[in-house]
């Protein structure tokens, strides 16, 4: 039978637990070009290596602006950095709830999820927030909320929709949504995120996104007989 969309009896998803989000700033268009200076700064220089007079002059703004807008260094990234996981989702988990082919949509999906997840900035902002997280928890709470969470989100509306038309069985659509993603990228991010070449090798990517996207059906794919 269809399952539950997290209804009572099972486990919270680590996604659940998320707060509010943050302000917008004064002038929407002066904290895109703070944010878009920002971004330069941290990804040619690091997050150690960069200073807020840095970043105030890539933006053409003055550090007293600079100040009106962000607390501190730290306050910038964490922006940052949810700033570039809601973009990179907003391209890349673009469902169709109508469409009746789940494994089409899925191998889609998968290979748009691979190739967002490997380009060098997206590599670069992962290593970066892996690397201060323990000593800055709000920003790695930041990442995980706008990256991963909205990506399960996302996911879970699609399968969810799938389970109403009866096309798939699942119990738990946030479980089930987090398990493809991660079958997707096993194999494929870890060797690029610890150093190896960052050009993408199709015949990897194909092979990890198609077997993700089979496993996953064979899943949850509705039960037959009694």
């Amino acid at each position: 039978m269809s399952g539950n969309m997290g209804g009572a009896g099972t486990k919270a998803h680590p996604c659940d637990v998320r707060e509010g989000g943050h302000g917008a700033g004064l002038d929407p268009e002066k904290r895109s070009q703070i944010l878009a200076g920002a971004r330069q700064v941290f990804f040619d220089r690091g997050f150690d290596a960069a200073s807020m007079g840095d970043i105030a002059r890539a933006a053409g703004v003055s550090k007293g602006t600079l100040y009106v807008y962000f607390e501190n260094k730290e306050d910038l990234f964490a922006d940052l950095v949810s700033v570039e996981c809601e973009e990179t989702a907003e391209r890349m988990f673009v469902l169709d709830l109508g469409e009746e082919d789940v494994e089409t949509a899925l191998v889609e999906l998968g290979y748009s999820f691979i190739h967002a997840i490997l380009r060098p900035s997206s590599i670069a902002l992962l290593r970066t927030v892996i690397a201060i997280s323990a000593k800055f928890p709000e920003i790695g709470r930041r990442f995980f909320e706008a990256g991963p969470c909205e990506g399960v989100s996302r996911l879970s509306a699609f399968l969810a929709a799938k389970v109403e038309k009866g096309v798939l069985e699942i119990e738990d659509v946030e479980q089930a949504a987090s398990q493809f993603l991660t079958l997707c990228k096993d194999g494929v991010t870890i060797p690029v995120l610890v150093g190896s070449p960052t050009a993408l090798d199709p015949a990897a990517v194909e092979k990890s996104v198609r077997g993700a996207v089979r496993v996953f059906l064979r899943a949850y794919a509705p039960r037959t007989g009694s």
